[in-house]
């Protein structure tokens, strides 16, 4: 399927490793100028390398620790660097987090920055630049726990949190021709990722879960998110606003 996305501009948010990786990686095969950050500049500069090979007409390195800065005026700040993007994906978050459902504010409100409020202050810059144009593609990568509600409570609340904004706002948005959508993976592995060292260890979580969670029986890959990132950043996916789209092997 050509997914007409040569020569867009396409900012991704933490594409140094796993799902942004791959992500990056889609996005350099299909021929598109890419602005790519991460807290890494080593593994940035390695992603760089790979996508350049891939076919990616330009790729910048924009080190960044998002949790650590002013979202909005660093977004400014690449507004004037690059101009508006046609896409960004948002791949911020994570559930290495504090799991106490007790905590207080500060557990809480860090969860919610972490995997929604940080990429949603980036959005009111992002945003009215596309808005005015009148085109383009934003999209989050969620979380299939915003759904099941399983796992760690803080963020799988934050994730119900981000959907909730990409349904919302995404409705307002629709009539402007800019498209908010989320992708909701289920579990992914990939070096350094959670399920990595228990595959490795041959521990018998691996195949208890497989069992009882994924339908499919084995875990997803970067490259199988990325698939469904690209498609809706494409205008082959243009009847799809404020969509939270789950790719997450018949999760149970």
């Amino acid at each position: 399927m050509e997914l007409g996305l040569s020569g867009k501009n396409v900012l991704i948010v933490g594409a140094s490793k796993g799902i942004g990786r791959g992500i990056a990686k889609g996005f350099a095969a299909e021929n598109c100028n890419i602005v790519a950050i991460a807290r890494s500049a080593d593994l940035l500069e390695e992603v760089k390398a790979e996508a350049l090979k891939s076919g990616a007409l330009s790729f910048a390195c924009e080190v960044k620790d998002i949790m650590e800065c002013d979202t909005k005026a660093f977004s400014e700040y690449l507004l004037g660097q690059y101009g508006t993007f046609d896409i960004v994906v948002h791949n911020v978050g994570g559930s290495l987090i504090s799991r106490n459902h007790l905590g207080g504010a500060e557990d809480w409100n860090y969860a919610l920055k972490f995997n929604a409020i940080a990429a949603i202050d980036m959005n009111s810059a992002l945003i009215p630049p596309m808005v005015e144009r009148g085109s383009g593609k934003v999209i989050h990568i969620s979380s299939i726990s915003a759904i099941m509600l399983r796992g760690n409570p803080l963020y799988a609340s934050a994730k119900a949190f981000l959907n909730a904004y990409v349904t919302t706002v995404g409705r307002q948005l629709a009539p402007t021709g800019v498209k908010l959508c989320s992708v909701m993976p289920g579990a992914v592995a990939f070096e350094g990722s959670y399920w990595d060292k228990f595959i490795k260890e041959g521990h018998p979580r691996v195949d208890d879960f497989l069992r009882h969670h994924q339908a499919i029986n084995r875990f997803g890959s970067p490259e199988e998110i990325a698939n469904t990132v690209l498609f809706m950043a494409s205008d082959k996916s243009s009847f799809m606003p404020a969509t939270n789209i789950p790719v997450d092997g018949a999760n149970m």
